[in-house]
């Protein structure tokens, strides 16, 4: 195995297996596919990525977080994990917050500028072009297409 530190068990290292330059965890793991290991009390889990990291680095530093930047949760390899920001974690992914802040237009084609964005009490962005279009549409419905 690559990666070895003498303080964790060898039925730790069991449970890895090297897939290009990833160490992936083949033990228990989470619903979100990160690895745990029961290794400082009974019945007590911890996640994988965490204790490499920590056997590495020392601990995440409070208000971070581990992100995997090979994108595979099941990765211990302490080369592919940075202490991050929730946030900054979250925008490096590919999930739907990430899909939304990486949009630069929106589904008309007109530009998220500043100059034509606004945001509603839950951050939501919106078009104040499409708002506009849609305002006079409105307007014109509500004359009975005399406007």
């Amino acid at each position: 195995m690559p990666l070895n530190f003498p303080l964790l068990p060898t039925r730790f290292w069991e449970k890895t297996e090297q897939q290009g330059d990833c160490v992936v965890w083949t033990g228990a793991k989470s619903a979100y596919g990160h690895g745990q290991f029961g290794i400082s009390q009974p019945g007590k889990t911890r996640y994988v990525h965490r204790i490499v990291y920590e056997a590495v680095n020392g601990p995440v530093p409070d208000g971070l977080e581990l992100d995997h930047l090979c994108r595979t949760p099941a990765c211990i390899n302490p080369a592919h994990l940075e202490a991050v920001t929730h946030r900054e974690n979250v925008l490096r992914g590919e999930g739907l917050a990430a899909q939304q802040v990486k949009r630069t237009h929106c589904p008309q084609g007109h530009p998220y500028s500043a100059k034509n964005t606004y945001r509603d009490k839950k951050n939501k962005r919106y078009c104040r072009t499409c708002g506009r279009i849609a305002a006079r549409r409105r307007y014109a419905a509500r004359l009975g297409g005399q406007g």
